[in-house]
């Protein structure tokens, strides 16, 4: 059974994540921080891991992009996860009886219309990810607190759902980077995960994503990272697609000649979005 490192615990979304890419065949290993997952797979404890990079609503997770990079990690896949946020409570809990509510910081921010029409007045509290909050209201029995998560994390830890679907937009979708020590055969892949940086010259940047369009492959996100301790000075994450391969590596040589360092992250198969309309 393949061991998969996770940020978080049982009931978290990066489990559902891991879930639905491994087809449930796995076994979970819970990590309290990204930092830790990839000790994980550094040290060989786990083979996999699955890491959230960006969200549709809070954005690029800038941390994650460094931690592949500084534990030489592959990105072996990708999974698109839609992201419903639900109330949940103790059984018998009201929604005035609710004082307190308990969820990771991008959850609270991705329902902050939601929290500011019902519950203007209560106190957030900020956890490591939204199962740990659910597990924490549970097992304190808080009768005057709510936890936002998904609604597996009800059904590990026996919450009553107080509402569905609380989150500002429905088409709310994290993404989430497969790692390993290894990657791929690069027979069947069509998506690439890139960085490199440019010399500080006029032109230097489009130059190379020039590269790109005149080989017609597909810019599908462009992220610049701060290089520590370079101020000024930035590494470029980009995500590009092709259907022709020989396209494609004809581009990354050509973007070796432009850019003053190049590194392959990792070539996968790129993940499907089934946008929802709800």
């Amino acid at each position: 059974m393949k061991r998969v490192a996770i940020q978080g615990i049982v009931g978290s979304f990066h489990e559902d994540a891991a879930l639905k890419y491994f087809d449930d065949k796995i076994e979970v290993v819970e990590c309290k921080t990204f930092t830790n997952v990839c000790e994980m797979i550094d040290a060989d404890k786990v083979k996999f891991a699955v890491m959230a990079i960006e969200n549709s609503i809070a954005g690029s997770i800038l941390k994650n992009y460094q931690l592949i990079r500084d534990y030489h990690l592959r990105i072996i896949g990708e999974i698109y996860l839609h992201i419903q946020q639900n109330m949940l409570v103790n059984p018998g809990t009201k929604p005035a009886q609710i004082t307190d509510i308990y969820s990771h910081p991008v959850a609270i921010e991705q329902c902050a219309e939601y929290l500011e029409k019902y519950y203007p007045n209560v106190e957030k509290h900020e956890n490591i990810d939204t199962a740990a909050a659910a597990k924490l209201v549970r097992e304190k029995n808080m009768v005057h607190a709510a936890a936002i998560g998904n609604l597996r994390s009800a059904e590990l830890y026996g919450l009553e759902v107080l509402e569905t679907g609380i989150e500002s937009n429905k088409k709310n979708y994290t993404r989430f980077l497969i790692l390993s020590k290894h990657g791929n055969k690069t027979e069947g892949t069509n998506k690439a995960s890139i960085c490199f940086e440019v010399g500080h010259f006029h032109g230097a940047l489009a130059r190379v994503l020039n590269t790109f369009a005149e080989n017609e492959i597909n810019l599908t996100k462009i992220q610049s990272v701060p290089i520590i301790g370079k101020p000024n000075e930035y590494t470029f994450h980009v995500d590009i697609e092709w259907e022709d391969p020989m396209k494609y590596d004809k581009a990354i040589h050509q973007v070796l000649k432009g850019a003053s360092s190049l590194s392959i992250l990792g070539e996968y198969v790129r993940g499907e979005i089934n946008i929802h309309n709800q």
